[in-house]
């Protein structure tokens, strides 16, 4: 029987034990619905995740939410990370890398190479790429102590994907991307599948792609944030001032009308709110919510603001969302309030002339997506030539990015597909 004193030093052990820690960070990560298969869950237990993550203790290498910062800006802004198992996880799930594959992971780290490695088999082959010198050298390093001295490290811009070893099975790109460049296309089999976050009007969501005909289409949309991308493949914002530095509108895709806004000081107006009645579980997800409301709002972006304007956007108790739209001279954004233990409210807050109206079109949008679209499937993300013709495309939003059109189509409760706004930048 153990003594107080020696139950402290086993619990202390375990929580520095790999294989301890391996072992519940599996089964959370299945608990998460993260982890949806057996061999998924093997290639976590087999590749010692923690040999990767040497500037963090074990038991944040193994926490499956956590990411491990390798690498940050002279802001201090992170520009290399470890993603977190959760993360990680999800996408090799929507990559399903088979045996003898040939794989292109963009943006490197050495264990998600790793893990594509073991999937892939001795008779596949996986080839990491990254724009950084540091981090292709960390993943060198690190792969062969590791064992993985098979997978191919590339240091390149991969704007271009990397031609040498094409054409591959499945790409996973582990950055940020806005775009999707053709060379991506281009250099996948035809029956390849290419896993990617992509950034729509600010929201990131990992797509899995697979071809139909000349365009790509999403089997599945997760919910992910990752590093930006760097080199000819990076994109800044546009920003709308609503108050000096302190708050801003930013908008990913640019601003959608001829002229930007001025909303210089729009919150110092009286606040519009509005409360819907749409309830919804403090653990639930509501990320197609957000969608939505990018699809059919042309002026939808991500506002950030100050602690300092906390007041001022909203009452205590109040959350208040970065999903937020401007219309004309007014600002609406999304709020929740607690209407009982573990339920809250959805509701709209809105500043400006105009804000009673536009936080009534908020609000109403937010029952729709309550009424059609929350127990959904989601939307379905296309990726299209350029020069596609309009009447090809399906309905819903378009956005032309500097590759490629990408559309956000929803399904109707008719089985037809939905349609609010057709935008070209």
């Amino acid at each position: 029987m153990s003594t107080p004193g020696h139950a402290d030093a086993d619990a202390a052990r375990a929580a520095e034990d790999p294989a301890e820690l391996r072992r519940a960070m599996i089964a959370e990560l299945w608990q998460m619905g993260a982890i949806r298969s057996d061999r998924v869950a093997a290639v976590f237990d087999e590749v010692p995740r923690h040999l990767f993550a040497p500037e963090a203790p074990p038991a944040q290498a193994y926490n499956a939410r956590d990411a491990v910062h390798v690498k940050r800006d002279e802001r201090g802004v992170p520009i290399s990370t470890v993603s977190s198992p959760q993360l990680q996880a999800g996408m090799l799930e929507q990559a399903d890398i088979r045996s003898g594959m040939r794989a292109l992971e963009i943006g490197s780290g050495g264990v998600n190479a790793a893990m594509m490695a073991w999937l892939a088999g001795p008779d596949g082959q996986v080839i990491t790429v990254d724009i950084d010198s540091d981090v292709t050298e960390r993943a060198r390093r690190l792969l062969d102590a590791a064992g993985y001295e098979r997978v191919k490290v590339i240091l390149a811009d991969a704007e271009n994907g990397v031609a040498e070893f094409a054409p591959y099975d499945r790409i996973i790109v582990t950055v940020g991307a806005w775009d999707i460049p053709q060379a991506w296309v281009d250099q996948l089999t035809p029956e390849g599948r290419l896993v990617v976050p992509l950034r729509v009007r600010g929201l990131t969501r990992s797509l899995e792609l697979v071809r139909e005909g000349d365009h790509l289409v999403s089997r599945s949309a997760q919910i992910c944030g990752f590093v930006a991308m760097q080199g000819i493949g990076a994109h800044h914002e546009q920003l709308v001032s609503l108050r000096g530095t302190d708050a801003v509108m930013r908008f990913d895709d640019g601003w959608p009308g001829e002229q930007t806004p001025d909303l210089d000081g729009v919150l110092d107006t009286p606040r519009a709110e509005l409360w819907t009645g749409v309830r919804i579980g403090t653990a639930e997800s509501f990320e197609t919510l957000q969608l939505w409301l990018a699809t059919v709002f042309p002026g939808f972006g991500k506002l950030r603001a100050e602690p300092s304007l906390r007041p001022v956007l909203a009452d205590e108790g109040v959350v208040w969302f970065d999903s937020a739209v401007i219309e004309g001279d007014s600002i609406a954004y999304l709020t929740t309030r607690g209407v009982e233990p573990g339920i809250a409210e959805f509701g709209a807050h809105g500043f400006g002339p105009h804000a009673d109206d536009l936080v009534a079109a908020f609000g109403e949008q937010i029952r729709s997506w309550d009424r059609d679209q929350r127990h959904g499937f989601g939307p379905i993300f296309g990726v299209w030539p350029p020069g596609t013709p309009d009447e090809r495309l399906p309905h819903g939003l378009v956005v032309d990015k500097r590759h490629q059109r990408i559309t956000i189509s929803w399904p109707s409760p008719t089985g037809q597909e939905h349609q609010e706004v057709t935008e070209k930048e």
